[in-house]
């Protein structure tokens, strides 16, 4: 087999093969049993016609074409292998040329990886916001666990604000019953945002037996993007009772004897938080800066998969109806053009930035052992909430399995970049980010912290 490489573009090749009719013994002995099986010849058992009689029976044209489409397929595979080509996505085959029992010639036009020049990626400066916890916020983080052991209590009075209700719904649209939207005994708390746009308003005020009704337009269902007329009867009025932030409720609701020792352990829970928050900030900065500094070419039709994925993920919700998902958007105040163009610079910027970090993880030599792979799975599996077994499952099924690998990769390369930049915060003191991202001789497993700071730098294209 003979096989070149033709540069198209920085982001595409064409790649074309000259096959021998020799080489292709094994294919013609594969094609004649499968098609043997299929045929029923009188006298010869199915699977046991002679080649000759399969040829006299049904041509050779079956035969070359069963031939020609097997071993395209692996040909090109050969061919990439031995031009050491770094293909993106599927390739368009095109016979162009086809001389029975003398050779096979086809070609495969592909994106590739391009060859990309990457910026001086040591003493780069960034600076980040400053990790500051402040009185109010540990009260707000003491208040949101009270709430959690609070009671709640009917009340006789005008609903407020935080009060929880059971209410019944019922709306139309052009006086036609909106089904999805009709409830009874549905418990809700006002301000929590869970239900549609000006149910809060009309709750507000509303005693025990009281009906409101006003207008609000639909995001979702058949009447998406519609205006509907809202009936909603408050049937009872609760107000949550918190308890007593004291000693008693902190060993009530924690390990602590006294309040005291808890509020200082919220006070440095939300430190890590911030601290996260922080690296976070420190990752998309150094990311943004990278972007920016470096060209990189995009494979048309990487982008294109990239699109159409996003395009897919964001119809599913509406059974890919596309007038409903206008609607949708349409009641958010967006069009369908904006959304469009949203998703097509979204889809460019992601594909940019996995190329980038490719590159980059080409250049550090970076790897994945098998600890950090594992981590990765049963982090992901947890956001999905499934068992590691049936996510591994589930990637192996959908061919997945790679891009978990290449995501892994792209995130201790971006990882690597982190750890060598001067990160300060606001007020100029230099940031210690290393629990979060490593010391510059990293561990061999990824910790959790630098699992989850690193876990969205990157979406994995069609590869």
């Amino acid at each position: 087999m003979k096989s070149t490489v033709e540069q198209l573009s920085p982001t595409r090749v064409k790649i074309n093969v000259e096959v021998p009719f020799d080489e292709l013994k094994p294919n013609f002995d594969a094609a004649y049993r499968k098609i043997a099986q299929q045929v029923r010849v009188p006298g010869f058992r199915p699977g046991k016609v002679p080649a000759r009689v399969l040829e006299s029976r049904i041509g050779r044209a079956p035969v070359l074409d069963e031939v020609v489409n097997e071993a395209i397929p692996a040909k090109y595979i050969e061919a990439v292998r031995a031009g050491e080509v770094r293909t993106l996505g599927q390739p368009e085959f095109e016979v162009t040329k086809l001389e029975d029992r003398e050779v096979l010639e086809f070609s495969a036009e592909v994106d590739v990886r391009p060859e990309i020049e990457l910026p001086e990626l040591a003493g780069l400066e960034i600076s980040v916001d400053d990790v500051e916890t402040t009185d109010e916020e540990v009260a707000e983080q003491l208040d949101e666990l009270r709430a959690r052991f609070g009671t709640l209590t009917g009340v006789e009075r005008p609903a407020q604000n935080g009060d929880f209700v059971s209410i019944d719904l019922s709306a139309t649209v052009d006086g036609k019953p909106v089904e999805e939207a009709s409830t009874t005994g549905l418990s809700y708390e006002i301000g929590s945002g869970q239900l549609v746009d000006g149910i809060d308003e009309a709750i507000i005020g509303a005693t025990a037996g009281e009906t409101k009704v006003f207008t609000t337009k639909l995001v979702a269902g058949e009447f998406a993007g519609q205006d509907a007329e809202v009936t909603v009867t408050v049937q009872s009025v609760k107000e949550r009772e918190l308890p007593e932030a004291d000693d008693e409720f902190a060993q009530l609701a924690s390990e602590f004897d006294t309040i005291d020792e808890l509020r200082e352990d919220l006070r440095t829970r939300l430190g890590r938080v911030k601290k996260m928050q922080q690296g976070v900030q420190a990752r998309d900065k150094v990311l943004e800066i990278l972007l920016e500094r470096t060209e990189v070419p995009l494979p048309e039709k990487v982008v294109e998969a990239e699109i159409e994925n996003r395009k897919h993920d964001a119809v599913h919700p509406f059974d890919h109806d596309e007038e409903q998902f206008a609607k949708a958007l349409e009641a958010e105040g967006r069009t369908l053009e904006e959304f469009n163009a949203e998703v097509k610079e979204e889809s460019e910027k992601a594909v940019r930035t996995q190329l980038l970090l490719d590159t980059i993880a080409d250049k550090e030599k970076t790897s994945v052992n098998d600890g950090e792979l594992t981590e990765r799975i049963i982090y992901q599996a947890q956001r999905f909430g499934v068992s590691p077994d049936e996510y591994v499952q589930r990637a192996q099924q959908s061919g997945q399995l790679t891009a978990i690998y290449a995501d892994v990769r792209r995130g201790k390369a971006l990882a690597s970049v982190v750890r060598g930049t001067t990160v300060k915060d606001s007020s100029g003191a230099e940031v210690d980010l290393s629990e979060l991202f490593g010391a510059d001789e990293p561990d061999t497993a990824a910790s959790e912290e630098e699992t989850q700071v690193t876990e969205e730098a990157a979406a994995t294209p069609a590869e």
